[in-house]
């Protein structure tokens, strides 16, 4: 596939990294040469140095052959215009942009169209940011959590803590554990390697174990590999920028939730705007003002500001005196897996969340999900089996006999409303939404090729 990335700050490099030994011809545009350079001594791919809505420019980089556009610049209006551009000049097949402003986000269903401003697909960070850590929120004690087919079937990452009523058992004995509750371990990292699991593996402490089940048997499921926390009531958020605006808006009616602004005028803003929010005007990172908010009660401390240092700093001192829970958002990726696990509890990593919803609309085959896990070493699909027995390399086929590559195991199908976590002699059917978890991204071609309905395969 023939991709133009336009943009090569973060997003654009990374998914450029994600994309590039993929078999994609992948070109990047940017009026950063420097960037640019960097990107071609690291990697094999084309780049072009200039605007990126420039007509001149997107035709040097192959816009009027080329399968996509993906435009993430740090500009709205510049990623939009490239789309408008790449569809009235260059007849682009599909056009993908970043988008954070909330006005256009707003009315998203009247601009964004062929007839108007001719983007397919936006990606609205900011709000898949809130998504991710809301869902963490809703699930205590766990690391991860991402959702399929509607939200029935969910893929949750956790670590086994001793006092698990698994921990130091076979995973053959989690059916013993809950005869009325199906669910399946995708995989297992054991001091940051994948353990391919079968019915006599036997977990461990610390272990990071990936279980995919029916999105109401999420918490059963949890309590067996850790003991339960209890949910999560009193929230404190470090930052009132969209992030932390989304994050309370969406919790308020539910948690009771503070909010500490450093901007008095933004802080303003916010308490006149959300309803049950106490908001803030602040450092949070001032010990005084934490104290005085009763930091110690808290169940989670979110520091969701746009400057790392300063969210790393405030959750560490928040986690000092007292909170239960700390969450940070982690703009430079290399910080993420140095930080996770001490007192910071969880570092979420903006880019890794908006690469996932990228990653949906380049793979090949009918594949409507796709999430990046343990930094992007890992991915976890959602695939639409199409064609019949005759045409498809799925469909007809019991599990236990389609050709996965290595490290890839299907962990459940969605049938309709019916959520059926993978056994062997499970017969894969059109239309079945068929989750799989890949170990090694290196293998998505072949996982891509196992959905694509062809007139004729070997």
């Amino acid at each position: 596939m023939k991709i133009i990335i336009l943009g090569a700050g973060q997003v654009g490099a990374t998914l450029a990294e994600n994309l590039v030994g993929e078999e994609n011809d992948i070109t990047v545009v940017d009026i950063n040469a420097e960037k640019l350079r960097a990107l071609q001594d690291k990697f094999d791919l084309q780049v072009v140095h200039g605007h990126s809505a420039h007509p001149d420019i997107l035709k040097k980089a192959g816009a009027e052959d080329a399968d996509m556009i993906i435009a993430v610049t740090n500009s709205d209006e510049v990623n939009i215009v490239a789309c408008q551009v790449a569809y009235s000049i260059f007849n682009t097949p599909t056009k993908v942009a970043r988008i954070r402003t909330n006005q256009y986000i707003k009315y998203r269903d009247k601009l964004f169209n062929k007839d108007d401003l001719p983007v397919d697909h936006f990606i609205a960070p900011e709000t898949l940011v809130t998504d991710y850590i809301r869902r963490l929120i809703d699930y205590p004690g766990a690391l991860q959590v991402v959702e399929f087919a509607g939200g029935k079937v969910s893929l949750v990452a956790v670590k086994a803590y001793y006092g698990g009523l698994l921990v130091g058992h076979a995973l053959s004995t989690l059916k013993e554990h809950m005869p009325h509750i199906d669910a399946r371990v995708a995989t297992i990292y054991r001091r940051g390697h994948a353990i391919k699991p079968i019915g006599t593996t036997i977990i461990e402490a610390d272990d990071e174990v990936f279980f995919v089940a029916a999105t109401k048997h999420i918490r059963a499921v949890m309590s067996e590999l850790q003991k339960l926390e209890n949910s999560y009531r009193r929230i404190m958020i470090a930052g009132g920028g969209n992030v932390g605006y989304g994050l309370a808006k969406a919790l308020e009616k539910t948690h009771s939730v503070k909010l500490i602004e450093r901007s008095k005028e933004r802080a303003e803003y916010l308490s006149s705007t959300l309803e049950n929010t106490v908001v803030y005007a602040g450092d949070a990172s001032d010990p005084e003002l934490l104290q005085e908010e009763s930091i110690d009660e808290v169940d989670v401390f979110l520091a969701v500001t746009n400057d790392d240092e300063a969210n790393i700093m405030s959750a560490m001192l928040a986690k000092r005196m007292g909170a239960q829970k700390t969450m940070v958002l982690i703009k430079r990726s290399a910080y993420v897996d140095l930080l996770q696990g001490g007192e910071i509890d969880i570092a979420v990593s903006p880019q890794q969340a908006t690469i996932s919803a990228l990653l949906t609309h380049v793979r090949r085959g009918d594949i409507v999900n796709v999430y990046s896990l343990r930094r992007g070493a890992a991915e976890a699909i959602e695939a639409i089996a199409h064609g019949d027995s005759t045409t498809s390399k799925v469909v007809g086929q019991t599990i236990g006999k389609v050709k996965l590559p290595p490290g890839c195991t299907i962990g459940a199908i969605v049938r309709g409303e019916e959520v059926l976590i993978a056994h062997d002699n499970i017969v894969i059917e059109t239309d079945d939404h068929v989750i799989l978890f890949l170990v090694d991204k290196k293998h998505i071609g072949e996982v891509e090729r196992l959905f694509q309905v062809s007139a004729f395969f070997l």
